[in-house]
């Protein structure tokens, strides 16, 4: 079933059950009656995650206080995605880009990635966490990705789950072409690692290429910015072998 694009969507961390009425909280609150000047009986949808979509009706309390009181299911939980989106932080502007094409993507966790070129040492989670809801909320996603800890990369491939192929982007690949790689991958279960601006060093990819449950795909003749190789393999990789 298909989003409904015409009303408004709040992420709310409650539970979600008919007939339930749940404080907006003083954010949501603001948002719904001074922004959006919601009156009472407007109607909007939530989701939680976890419980499906819901039409709610708002139900205002004062000028800065609204309660949302639920109708019906619009529609069910879907199973939560399960690739896996590691990646090297970048600079704010272009990270909040990055994350939320991930989630729009079909990203299931977001995995921060140390590399020896990485320029910002760790991700904030509560921004990415932040960055996941409102592209959630924009889109129509109910399953919103978790989000890990920033880990180095070592550590990352020491407790990686070796039936997870991880696919990773490598910009010293001898052919352009990065279908044939993909198409032999015969795991169901995915994980896509992007590199930092200054790419993986020599070091990496061959500690990267040495590893049984690594496969390496090139993205093609033109170098990418951090954030555009990001989507252009996410692209790539649902199309070919994940949920497209």
């Amino acid at each position: 079933m298909r989003a409904n694009y015409k009303m408004q969507r709040l992420f709310l961390g409650d539970g979600l059950s008919a007939g339930k009425v749940v404080e907006a909280g003083a954010r949501h609150s603001h948002y719904l009656l001074n922004v959006l000047r919601m009156g009472d009986g407007a109607e909007v949808l939530v989701f939680n995650g976890r419980d499906g979509e819901w039409r709610a009706v708002v139900e205002p309390r004062s000028k800065k206080a609204a309660a949302l009181r639920l109708t019906e299911q619009t529609r069910p939980q879907p199973p939560h995605p399960d690739l896996v989106y590691c990646f090297a932080p970048l600079k704010q502007g272009r990270l909040d880009y990055l994350v939320q094409k991930a989630v729009e993507m079909g990203a299931g966790l977001l995995q921060p990635v140390v590399t020896q070129h990485t320029q910002v040492a760790k991700a904030g989670t509560d921004r990415l966490k932040a960055n996941a809801v409102e592209a959630a909320e924009q889109c129509g996603i109910l399953a919103v990705p978790e989000v890990a800890e920033t880990v180095k990369l070592e550590r990352l491939l020491a407790g990686w789950d070796r039936e997870r192929r991880l696919i990773f982007c490598d910009e010293d690949a001898s052919t352009n072409n990065p279908l044939p790689a993909l198409q032999a991958i015969s795991e169901k279960k995915l994980g896509l690692l992007i590199g930092p601006e200054g790419g993986f060093s020599d070091d990496e990819r061959r500690q990267l290429r040495a590893l049984p449950f690594v496969t390496a795909i090139p993205l093609g003749p033109r170098i990418l910015r951090a954030d555009t190789a990001a989507v252009a393999a996410l692209a790539l990789v649902q199309a070919t072998v994940g949920d497209w």
